[in-house]
């Protein structure tokens, strides 16, 4: 099994990885494979909406962007990590997630998704909604933890002295392959839901 990790911020090193490293040791326990992608300090333009997705289920902008698209198809789960800026996500993580759903045409059908917040302070439970609206737009199940998936830590390393935010990303790797595991194994018992067809409503026609 493997699991995707976006990291949005900035600082590849910074307290924001150390919450991924500290769910990378539970998946590695598990025998999950994971593939982080560095997205914070790349130069991530926004969605133009100019369509040209639509017939290839490809971005346009032939960046990162299509890399994590790749790679996310053929995983089984997806977590999105960011520290908080104003009460809200990287705007490159944005970017690129903005992109990134919109453009790749795949189903994420009970691909599971987590996401992992961390700030100074405040904040985190803003950033934390605004994530998980990614996956529950694309019928993705949301893995929960012990408390908001969120850690805390300012300047960098902090994070490693907030003991209660380190067991909330153990809690919720262990959660997160326990999920994935168990949706496997109902694929091959049960197969997917049913899909209905998609219901377009304009609310000005």
């Amino acid at each position: 099994m493997k699991v995707v990790i976006i990291n949005g911020s900035p600082r590849k090193e910074g307290n924001t990885a150390i919450a991924i490293n500290e769910m990378i040791k539970v998946f590695k326990s598990e025998n999950i494979e994971t593939e982080v992608f560095q997205i914070g300090n790349k130069n991530i333009r926004g969605c133009i909406a100019c369509g040209s997705c639509a017939p290839t289920g490809r971005c346009v902008f032939n960046d990162v962007v299509n890399e994590i698209s790749a790679s996310f198809e053929e995983a089984d789960g997806l977590i999105i990590a960011t520290p908080v800026y104003y009460a809200s996500a990287n705007a490159t993580l944005i970017a690129c997630l903005d992109r990134l759903f919109y453009s790749s045409h795949f189903d994420k059908t009970m691909k599971v998704g987590a996401s992992v917040v961390c700030a100074r302070r405040g904040g985190l439970s803003a950033t934390f909604d605004q994530l998980n609206k990614y996956f529950t737009i694309s019928q993705m199940p949301v893995v929960s933890s012990n408390y908001w998936n969120s850690i805390h830590g300012g300047a960098p390393g902090q994070a490693s002295a907030d003991p209660e935010g380190l067991q909330t990303m153990r809690v919720l790797a262990s959660n997160m392959a326990f999920l994935m595991k168990s949706i496997s194994l109902g694929k091959k018992e049960f197969g997917l839901p049913n899909k209905e067809e998609k219901v377009f409503t304009n609310f000005i026609r």
